[in-house]
C-alpha cells in the first residue's frame, strides 16, 4: 500500500487517528500508540516486499546500535571519534548501495523510505557528537525513525523537537486546535496533489527537437519546462501538506516545507522556501561543516571562496541523494554553480547594493529567478537530456 496514493490508505489513516483523538481529548500522551500505529502502518506499506521489509529491518537495527554505541561512548566521557566515524558510516552505507545499484538497475538493501529515515539517523549521531543530545530514550528513538506520516515523502524532522512533541500531553483545546488544522492540511493537500498536480502534469509533454522551427521547438521545451516546475510543486506540496496534517493529528508538529516558493526573487531565496526541511538540513550538516573545516584549514584565501566551495559540495550532495544519475549530478552543480555566482554577485557589486531595493529591480529578479529555477526543473526532469539527446540523434 503507497502512502497518500491508494485509497485504502486514507481509510487505514481515518480509523487510526480515532484511538488518537481520544488519547488526545482526554489528556494522555499519543506516543506510544503513535509508535505501534506507524510500525503497522510500516507492516502495510512494506506488504508482501519481504526484502524491502528485510532491508528496513536491518537499517533499523544498524541504526539503533551504531547511535547508541555512540551515544553511550559520549555520556562515559570517552568521545571516541573513530566510533562517530565508524556509525556515520555503517547508517549511511546501505543508501549509498543502493543508489550505486539503481544506477545498474538493481535494487541493493533499498526501501521506500531509505532516503529521509537516512538522513534522521545521521542527524542524530552528528547532533550526539556535537554535545545537543546527551540523552536518548530508545522508545523516542524508534518512534522518531519510523514514524510514519512522513516516511516516504518528508518532511524532514529533528529528533530533539519531534521527541519535545511526542512527549507532549496536550490540553482538550489545544488537541482540538491541532486535529482541526491538521484534517484542513490533509484536504489542501490531497486538492493540491491530486487536482492541481494532475492538471499541471497533463500539460507536460516531453519530447525531443522536433522537425519544427526553432523558435517553436523553443516554446515548447519552455512551456514543458514550467508545467513540470508547477506540477513537481504541487505534486510534492501536496504529499508534504498531508504528511503535516496527518502527523498533527497524532499529536507531531511535523514543519512545513514549502513557503510560495515560485515568489523568490534570488536562488538562496528559493531554496529557503523550497524543500525547507532538505535545505536547512543540508545547510546545517554539510554546508556549515565544509565551510568550518575548509576556513580551520585555509584551503581557500577568502569567505566567499570558501562559501562558494561550500555550495557545491552542499549541492553536489543533494544531487546524489536524488539519484546518482546525470540528470541528477548536474542539477546538483547547477545550483552549486548558481548560489556561488549569487553571492558573487551581491556581495561584489555596487549595482545591486544600489538598486535592491527598487521595485523594478525586485521585479527583474523575481523574472531572472524564476526563469532559473524552471531551468532547474528542465535539468531535473531529463527533460534537457532528452532533448539534447535528441538534437545529437535527430
Amino acid at each position: 500500500m503507497n502512502f497518500y496514493i491508494d485509497p485504502a490508505f486514507y481509510v487505514f489513516l481515518a480509523l487510526a487517528v480515532i484511538p488518537a483523538a481520544i488519547l488526545g481529548f482526554t489528556g494522555h500522551r499519543i506516543k506510544y500508540y503513535g509508535l505501534a500505529a506507524s510500525l503497522a502502518f510500516l507492516l502495510l506499506l512494506f506488504g508482501e516486499n519481504a526484502e524491502g521489509m528485510l532491508a528496513f529491518l536491518v537499517f533499523l537495527a544498524v541504526a539503533c546500535a551504531a547511535t547508541f554505541w555512540v551515544l553511550s561512548s559520549w555520556k562515559r566521557g570517552e568521545k571516541s571519534l573513530w566510533k562517530y566515524r565508524c556509525a556515520l558510516v555503517a547508517v549511511i552505507a546501505p543508501l549509498v548501495i543502493y543508489k550505486i545499484g539503481a544506477v545498474f538497475d538493481h535494487n541493493l538493501m533499498g526501501f521506500l523510505g531509505i532516503s529521509y529515515i537516512t538522513f534522521k539517523a545521521v542527524q542524530v549521531i552528528i547532533e550526539i557528537r556535537d554535545g545537543l543530545i546527551d540523552h536518548m530514550d530508545f522508545a523516542d528513538y524508534l518512534y522518531f525513525l519510523v514514524f510514519f506520516t512522513p516516511f516516504t515523502s518528508g518532511p524532514i524532522d529533528r529528533s530533539r523537537r519531534f521527541t519535545e512533541d511526542a512527549n507532549r500531553v496536550y490540553s482538550k483545546q489545544e488537541y482540538a486546535d491541532l486535529l482541526a488544522r491538521g484534517i484542513m492540511l490533509v484536504l489542501i493537500g490531497a486538492v493540491y496533489q491530486k487536482v492541481l498536480g494532475t492538471v499541471f502534469f497533463h500539460y507536460f509533454t516531453p519530447a525531443p527537437a522536433g522537425d519544427g522551427s526553432w523558435w517553436s521547438e523553443l516554446g515548447e521545451q519552455v512551456k514543458d519546462a514550467y508545467m513540470y516546475g508547477f506540477y513537481l510543486f504541487f505534486d510534492f506540496a501536496g504529499y508534504s501538506l498531508m504528511a503535516m496534517g496527518a502527523s498533527y493529528c497524532f499529536g507531531i508538529k511535523t514543519p512545513r516545507n514549502f513557503r510560495a516558493p515560485f515568489l523568490a526573487t534570488d536562488v538562496r531565496e528559493f531554496w529557503d522556501r523550497w524543500h525547507m526541511t532538505l535545505s536547512t538540513w543540508l545547510r546545517d550538516f554539510v554546508f556549515m561543516r565544509v565551510v568550518k573545516s575548509a576556513t580551520r584549514r585555509k584551503l581557500f584565501k577568502d569567505r566567499l571562496h570558501t562559501a562558494c566551495a561550500g555550495y557545491m559540495a552542499n549541492f553536489m550532495l543533494m544531487g546524489a541523494w536524488h539519484g546518482l544519475t546525470v540528470d541528477y549530478l548536474v542539477y546538483g552543480a547547477y545550483y552549486g554553480t548558481l548560489m556561488g555566482a549569487t553571492d558573487i554577485y551581491q556581495k561584489k557589486s555596487s549595482f545591486h547594493k544600489k538598486h535592491k531595493k527598487k521595485r523594478w529591480y525586485k521585479a527583474l529578479q523575481w523574472f531572472i529567478t524564476i526563469n532559473l529555477v524552471m531551468l532547474g526543473m528542465a535539468i531535473f526532469s531529463g527533460q534537457l537530456h532528452t532533448v539534447i539527446g535528441g538534437l545529437f540523434h535527430g
